[in-house]
């Protein structure tokens, strides 16, 4: 079916909040990575997110013309084209992108949904993500909500980031974070909802502990009960509507009952990347290693591809 309307993933999106659930958000790269993203949620009968960070963007722009922004958009063309054959239906999104890249990443692609909707076509995305997680909380706002008023001038939703995922993703690397920054206070979410409430539609990022990439079981501390209680810190100062639509960036590896514990907080979306990077790879390696003699094809020799 086509890509989520806005008011289809607002409604996707209220579903998952009143039924305790996430959805994938799968990052893709390349029609490869599109169409395995599609089948999966077809085989499992399962609406969701697929997503395109700066990186893939630019990777599938060509890497003669490395272009983050032209990249995203042939990406996005092609899930619209190649989401019309499924009975799921899946909403774009932009994974993170810091502040140096708002103008030459988000800007042009928010762009870009305007000039469609100006041609009566739906938009080209249906959520973007700023990560200024990088600023000083009050400036991170400040941002926060000018790009929300864009956002919400073309029916998009924004997900933001207050506090700081560790690990490396896409270039980013925040290994070396404080650990104070990897945990989001009670009164930072309420800072949240009181400089975007009204202005649009938002999902919060909001920081428990999380890393992203693959670590030994141990090695990450999350703490989820840093969303329960920033909601209930939220809520219990502007009602049952200010409840957060959280996103939970750094999951791989994270113990099931974590996992489902973080959904009884307010997830509604939950990033897939580190895992389905191995997927793709694995079985490569695999093949090579079995067949490494047969894929160095050799003068007067068959070769096995």
């Amino acid at each position: 079916m086509p890509i989520a309307t806005p008011k289809q993933y607002e409604a996707m999106l209220d579903a998952a909040q009143a039924g305790s659930y996430a959805y994938p958000a799968i990052n893709i790269t390349s029609l490869a990575t599109i169409n395995g993203a599609l089948k999966a949620f077809a085989q499992q009968k399962s609406d969701g997110i697929i997503q395109v960070s700066t990186g893939g963007g630019q990777f599938a722009s060509g890497l003669g013309v490395n272009d983050m922004v032209l990249g995203s958009i042939v990406l996005a063309e092609a899930c619209h084209r190649l989401a019309e054959r499924y009975d799921v239906l899946i909403a774009l999104h932009t994974d993170h992108c810091q502040p140096g890249k708002v103008d030459s990443f988000l800007r042009p692609l928010i762009a870009e949904t305007a000039r469609r909707r100006e041609n009566g076509q739906e938009n080209l995305f249906q959520s973007h993500m700023l990560d200024a997680s990088e600023l000083p909380l009050k400036e991170n706002l400040d941002l926060s909500k000018d790009l929300l008023k864009e956002c919400a001038a073309n029916e998009i939703i924004l997900e933001i980031e207050a506090g700081v995922v560790g690990g490396e993703e896409d270039g980013i690397d925040n290994h070396d974070a404080p650990a104070e920054k990897l945990y989001t206070t009670p009164e930072d979410m309420v800072a949240v909802y009181e400089a975007l409430d009204g202005l649009g539609r938002y999902m919060f990022a909001a920081t428990f502990g999380n890393v992203h990439g693959s670590y030994k079981p141990g090695h990450v501390k999350l703490r989820p009960e840093i969303l329960k209680q920033g909601q209930e810190a939220v809520m219990g100062k502007y009602g049952k509507e200010a409840e957060f639509d959280l996103v939970f960036h750094g999951g791989s590896g994270t113990p099931m009952e974590q996992l489902r514990e973080t959904l009884a907080y307010g997830v509604v979306k939950m990033n897939i990347d580190t895992d389905t990077q191995y997927a793709f790879t694995r079985p490569v390696v695999d093949h090579i290693m079995k067949n490494y003699d047969g894929v160095l094809k050799i003068d007067g020799e068959i070769g096995n591809k």
